[in-house]
């Protein structure tokens, strides 16, 4: 298993953070440079509990597809998506927020495991691991800079 902790602080109010971290728009904007789309399931907007998304996006040169559902909820502290089909072993995303003199902190714990045994620990150890967290120090950095735009 291998886990991804990142805190960003966000001059924001705790409910904006929040509302941009599960927006689906949002989310494809962050990751255009894997050219991430929503394919099916939720396609827009905010996703809410229970409801399931399927992305599909190019990583290491391959489009690949990735279902998750909102399997928690409790807005505005946190929300939880897993994954329900794609190409790990099992995916697992905690997105906890805590507001504290009017300053958000958004916590990722983003814990996976991958599968093919030691090939696929090799390949974690050697790639994915550092593909994975900058792809979401991206998006945190992406969804700080829209949350503190006076504009929204």
């Amino acid at each position: 298993m291998t886990t991804i902790t990142l805190q960003t602080k966000i001059k924001a109010p705790i409910d904006k953070v929040f509302d941009l971290s599960r927006n689906i728009d949002v989310h494809m904007k962050t990751m255009s440079h894997t050219q991430e789309k929503a394919i099916d399931g939720r396609t827009s907007g905010c996703i809410e509990l229970g409801e399931t998304v399927r992305w599909r996006g190019k990583h290491f040169g391959f489009y690949v597809e990735h279902e998750s559902i909102i399997s928690a909820l409790e807005k505005p502290n946190h929300f939880t998506d897993e994954m329900v089909d794609g190409h790990f072993k099992w995916l697992k995303h905690n997105h906890i927020f805590k507001e504290e003199n009017e300053q958000t902190t958004m916590i990722d714990h983003f814990s996976y495991q991958t599968p093919f045994g030691i090939f696929g620990w090799l390949f974690d150890q050697l790639l994915l691991k550092k593909h994975l967290t900058t792809i979401l120090e991206k998006r945190s950095e992406q969804i700080k800079e829209l949350a503190e735009d006076e504009i929204l």
